[in-house]
């Protein structure tokens, strides 16, 4: 799929089927986050994939989204190794996450599989629940897999604002 085609028909998938995600279209996915560019290039993102019945309750209990998707992916950053920008101590690092989670969407939409970018979690009771991200800033959860028979965008997806509203040449 040509990009301007991809980036026009991606949308947020809330309606997944059951099945499965290959391992390889996984591992596409994944090397898509790990290829973003960030901040003088320090790559604070970590990507955690989940996956498994026990895994995916837990990280179901932490956000008011519920999809029931086959493969969440949690996005995070490590402060500890994220630039800050020296003129006002600005931390990049969950900018650069949130550009390794956009790659990882269109990928996985270039895949032929669906995502939604879910911020609304609660960061504390993920890091509670998951000891494996301590230390760690998590920014979006991304429920992953194959859109569901009659799955379709939201009746707002078309809307855009004019690009003359949005853009300005200085």
């Amino acid at each position: 799929m040509d990009f301007e085609k991809l980036s026009a028909e991606r949308y947020s998938l809330r309606k997944f089927s059951d099945r499965p995600v290959e391992q390889e279209k996984l591992d596409l996915i994944l090397e898509a986050g790990r290829n973003a560019p960030t901040a003088h290039n320090l790559q604070p993102q970590r990507i955690f994939v989940i996956r498994t019945p026990e895994t995916l309750e837990k990280a179901d209990g932490c956000t008011g989204s519920h999809f029931h998707p086959p493969v969440i992916l949690v996005v995070a950053y490590d402060p500890e190794t994220s630039w800050k920008r020296e003129t006002d101590g600005k931390d990049h690092g969950e900018i650069d996450a949130a550009i390794a989670a956009t790659q990882m969407m269109l990928q996985a939409a270039d895949l032929g599989l669906g995502t939604t970018y879910v911020g609304m979690f609660e960061p504390e009771k993920l890091l509670a629940a998951f000891p494996e991200m301590a230390g760690l800033r998590p920014i979006a959860m991304l429920p992953l897999g194959y859109p569901a028979e009659g799955a379709h965008p939201s009746r707002l997806h078309a809307d855009r604002k004019p690009v003359e509203e949005l853009v300005r040449y200085l």
